[in-house]
């Protein structure tokens, strides 16, 4: 937009391939008043729903794209401005948002940078990375999951920040051999840290940002235990090893299930909000989960995450060895049924950021307020 009065809200990048998405819900109208993270839609892509977050303050003045239409990534699907802006150049503006939509995605368009790999100790680890400039920032996905966990974050983090995102050994696209994963005790370590590290040592980052969610965490604080020099700062996301308390009922759920019936409502406890959980995020899980070797992985790790109906883990005492060397931020949403966000309190030395509307996936559920967590984290950092 020529005129800085107009503010254009556009359609969000979440996730590295992502060409297109639409709107299936305004929940602001022409006329209203927002603040920077109200709510503005909800947005469907091929993976996921999510909500939009207002980034800037003002007056909806027009709403561009409607309800069920594709549209192009950076397409403009909204208008913010104030009253002294005309009606004659806000439909001006509105015209030249519509031809951006109408001509849908250009056929020379890149589907985002590509997964590279590294051998780590013998294994193949997948990553994929954002952004040009700034300081490298990792992120650490958690049980099941995979780099694809961090759709909400990564492009956004990747205007500041180079943000990479791993696929852990036993998980996406890297080796599935996770003989020699600990995280418990005098073993807190062993090949989900090396994978971290290797990833690190691959794109080149002497120091780096970590950030981890749930058993990611205590994989980054792993990482920072064994070189504290290493890293920057630590963000965990509702991580493992700060207290015993745990839903080992979803853990053994994820592991065992086999079919769509079984798998939705055992994922549909990491969300305060189960309408998250689309067909596609089912069925993207149950692809994941009959490939050669991920069965016996995820049941190897359910054997490090649990001692009975407990946590295994204790991260709480590595964190605390490293002192005040590295900042640490921890991140928890206030309706997590997996892991009860009072551990946060064991988190020693940490700012504690509480999400309100969010369950275990916070950094899906809430992007806006995480990335605030993570920045606020990497600027302690100096």
């Amino acid at each position: 937009m020529s005129d800085e009065r107009i503010v254009a809200v556009t359609m969000p990048k979440w996730g590295l391939s992502m060409r297109l998405a639409k709107i299936t819900d305004w929940i602001v109208a022409e006329g209203d008043e927002v603040g920077a993270g109200d709510d503005l839609a909800d947005i469907e892509t091929e993976k996921i729903t999510g909500t939009l977050e207002a980034s800037d303050a003002g007056t909806v003045r027009r709403l561009v794209a409607r309800v069920g239409e594709d549209v192009p990534v950076s397409g403009t699907i909204a208008l913010i401005a104030p009253a002294s802006v005309s009606d004659a150049e806000l439909d001006a503006a509105v015209a030249e948002a519509r031809a951006v939509i109408d001509a849908g995605v250009p056929d020379e368009a890149g589907g985002g940078p590509l997964a590279q790999t590294t051998e780590v100790g013998g294994r193949k680890v997948s990553y994929a990375g954002a952004g040009r400039d700034g300081a490298v920032v990792l992120l650490i996905h958690g049980y099941g999951g995979d780099k694809n966990s961090w759709l909400f974050l990564q492009e956004p983090l990747a205007a500041r920040h180079r943000v990479y995102a791993l696929d852990l050994p036993g998980h996406g696209a890297s080796a599935k051999d996770v003989a020699g994963a600990e995280l418990g005790g005098a073993e807190l370590g062993g090949v989900l840290a090396d994978a971290v590290v290797g990833v690190l040592d691959a794109v080149g980052a002497e120091r780096a940002h970590l950030v981890g969610h749930s058993m990611g965490g205590a994989v980054a604080v792993a990482v920072a235990a064994g070189d504290p020099r290493r890293i920057a700062s630590l963000t965990l996301i509702a991580p493992t090893g700060f207290g015993s308390a745990i839903n080992a009922g979803y853990l053994r759920g994820f592991a065992d299930a086999q079919t769509r019936r079984e798998l939705k409502p055992v994922v549909g406890q990491l969300f305060a909000d189960e309408s998250l959980v689309t067909r596609q995020v089912v069925d993207d899980l149950l692809a994941y989960k009959r490939l050669d070797g991920v069965d016996d992985a995820l049941h190897a790790l359910l054997g490090m995450l649990l001692d009975g109906d407990a946590q295994r883990a204790d991260c709480a005492a590595a964190l605390a060895a490293i002192g005040g060397a590295v900042p640490v931020g921890v991140v928890w949403g206030a309706a997590d049924r997996i892991i009860p966000a009072a551990q946060a309190e064991s988190v020693t030395g940490a700012v504690r950021h509480l999400v309100d509307g969010a369950g275990h996936m916070p950094h899906m559920e809430r992007p806006g307020e995480v990335q605030a967590a993570i920045e606020e984290t990497i600027a302690r950092a100096g």
